[in-house]
């Protein structure tokens, strides 16, 4: 009797130990890649999760340069124009931006609203709208432009946000489906034959895990980031409002044209 408690409990040691075995990552990419067609919807969930990865890192890097460029900028481009005190030579320096600095560019469409709009006086485009409301209308399209080009990518985040914790869940049923179609093809019920099988498919669930934090995480960051530079936009647009509208500076400078 002691010798086959015994026994059992090796076997159950081995069983435990074999079933250790199997539930690592290394082996279910071993098993994935020695038969590749009883794991095509694992291939295909994993090949998912990991272009969901590299799209999702690939607009956190490129908004998280973005956005340095434009925090490190936007205070110099807004002082500058505001202290230079001729109009023109102020233009000329937001022409000299680069060509994706926002703050340059909703500045230039204002200033070329009011010139075109000086440029008709007596037609019918003067009659219809005043210079006051043709600046508005530039710098709102203007302000609307440069807001979606600061959205870029955030679409992207919030899609592999919401949709790879999905998809790896469906990597992780498929992966216990077929386990329990060999369990009970094989009739072996044991713990290597369970814990192993599971342990792996739950592996899926981990990547998709893995792949959405991040992404959901870059995606609240930046949306925090660009409701300030949305402020910025509609603040610095109300300026070049009064400023193209009525000549009048921020404060107290004087208007000179």
């Amino acid at each position: 009797m002691l010798q086959e408690t015994t026994n059992a409990a090796a076997t159950g040691g081995t069983n435990a130990a074999t079933a250790l075995t199997q539930m690592g990552v290394d082996h279910l990419l071993s098993e994935m890649m020695s038969t590749p067609g009883n794991y095509a919807v694992q291939w295909a969930v994993l090949l998912t999760l990991l272009i969901m990865s590299a799209m999702s890192i690939y607009w956190i890097v490129i908004n998280l340069f973005k956005n340095m460029a434009l925090r490190r900028g936007a205070d110099r481009v807004v002082s500058t124009f505001w202290e230079t005190t001729n109009a023109q030579d102020a233009i000329r320096y937001m022409e000299e931006q680069p060509r994706r600095e926002p703050f340059s560019k909703i500045a230039l469409d204002a200033a070329q609203a009011a010139a075109h709009h000086q440029r008709h006086e007596g037609s019918r485009l003067v009659e219809s709208l005043n210079r006051s409301e043709f600046v508005d209308r530039a710098l709102r399209q203007a302000v609307t432009r440069e807001s979606m080009r600061l959205e870029s990518g955030l679409t992207v985040l919030a899609t592999v946000g919401s949709t790879a914790p999905f998809v790896g869940l469906l990597g992780t049923v498929w992966g216990i489906y077929g386990a329990l179609i060999r369990i009970g093809a094989t009739g072996q019920a044991s713990i290597d034959a369970v814990a192993g099988p599971v342990g792996e498919a739950l592996i899926m669930t981990a990547i998709g895990l893995f792949t959405a934090i991040p992404a959901v995480l870059g995606y609240n960051f930046f949306v925090r980031l660009n409701r300030v530079t949305y402020n910025k936009f509609d603040t610095f647009a109300h300026d070049l409002h009064d400023f193209f509208a009525t000549g009048a500076r921020v404060g107290e400078l004087p208007a000179k044209q």
